[in-house]
């Protein structure tokens, strides 16, 4: 069923109206991207009023909503209102500001807006589980950002700054196909890795240092998100065995994903695995997040989430170690959560990769 089916299925009476203005939940609804516009959905109609930049290609794309050049926005919506005697307008409490929704009361005083989690949190349980075609895109941005590493590692070398490898991990996404950067990529080397979300600098790569990468690839409006950390050189004893305790620590945190599982277990799993090689005290950030048209949506992997893992959820999975002032190591997959287990969407492996 259509998110605009599903949406009209909860509205509570045919005097009930949703108003999407996001950017990401209109795409969602309506499967158009956008920075301007809104989507209105009543009982038995969707309505997309969309600015003349973005006009002509929705009405060719869209479907299932009457598409509507904007002109002039208050008084098209005040006609929608009218024609189907609206009483209640849910908007979404979690995006527009209270700016934003003073306009609105302001504009139409006839019209209650319910400013509840109703809407938002409807189009959050339909986010959070991913349709076949959601997650076939989510796997060409991955297999786009796996590609665009392995160019990377055959150009990497000791002398290298950050900025550069950070600029040609990007380079090589986009040239791969990618139509965007899910986020502003991390490329941290040496007592720099030990910052979970470092900024590129003009550090040179040297013998000794640990480089982690953390980077994904966006297509038609859908992420990727993973992290490998490789070697400059050699590693000394201790190195090696950190980064087996998280290549452990992620392992064994796949092993246990599943549909039933909460988020809270699922976390503890990882730091256990830590707890094992006395490292647990070096991982300071959740276990993971879900990844969709946002890069961080829901569910929350943490150790505060009770969030329960159903099937079609995509999360990853990037327990890290942290030494202050020394290194860091962070390894992430990315995953579909199903009945038995995972389908892991990451391919590059992980065996440790010396430059």
């Amino acid at each position: 069923m259509s998110v605009l089916k599903e949406i009209q299925k909860q509205l509570r009476s045919q005097r009930h109206i949703a108003l999407i203005t996001s950017d990401i939940n209109r795409q969602y609804a309506t499967g158009f991207k956008s920075s301007a516009g809104v989507a209105v959905i009543t009982h038995d109609e969707g309505f997309l009023i969309i600015d003349a930049r973005y006009h002509e290609k929705a009405s060719e794309q869209v479907e299932g909503f009457h598409v509507i050049l904007m002109q002039d926005l208050n008084k098209q919506l005040e006609r929608i209102f009218e024609e189907y005697d609206a009483n209640l307008v849910s908007i979404e409490n979690k995006t527009m500001t209270v700016s934003e929704l003073r306009s609105y009361t302001e504009r139409f005083g006839n019209v209650e807006f319910d400013s509840s989690d109703w809407l938002s949190d409807v189009i959050g349980k339909l986010r959070i589980i991913k349709t076949e075609e959601e997650i076939s895109k989510i796997q060409s941005a991955q297999k786009i950002a796996e590609a665009a590493f392995s160019k990377l590692i055959s150009k990497l070398k000791a002398g290298m700054t950050e900025k550069q490898v950070a600029t040609a991990l990007d380079f090589y996404m986009m040239d791969s196909g990618a139509d965007d950067l899910s986020f502003d990529t991390i490329a941290a080397s040496g007592k720099n890795s030990a910052c979970p979300h470092a900024v590129p600098t003009s550090k040179p790569l040297e013998d000794g240092d640990f480089l982690t990468l953390d980077f994904g690839a966006v297509v038609d409006g859908y992420h990727s998100d993973m992290t490998r950390t490789v070697c400059i050189g050699k590693p000394t004893d201790e190195m090696r065995d950190v980064y087996n305790a998280v290549w452990g620590a992620n392992t064994d945190a796949l092993k246990a994903v599943r549909a039933g599982i909460t988020c809270k277990l699922l976390d503890s799993v990882a730091r256990s695995t830590l707890e094992a090689w006395s490292l647990d005290k070096y991982f300071t950030h959740s276990l993971g997040h879900g990844v969709g048209l946002e890069i961080h949506e829901a569910p929350a992997v943490s150790a505060k989430s009770d969030t329960t893992l159903h099937e079609g959820m995509i999360i990853t999975i990037e327990p890290g170690v942290y030494i202050p002032h020394r290194f860091g190591v962070r390894i992430e997959d990315m995953c579909v959560v199903t009945k038995d287990g995972c389908r892991n969407l990451t391919n590059t492996p992980k065996s440790l990769i010396y430059i």
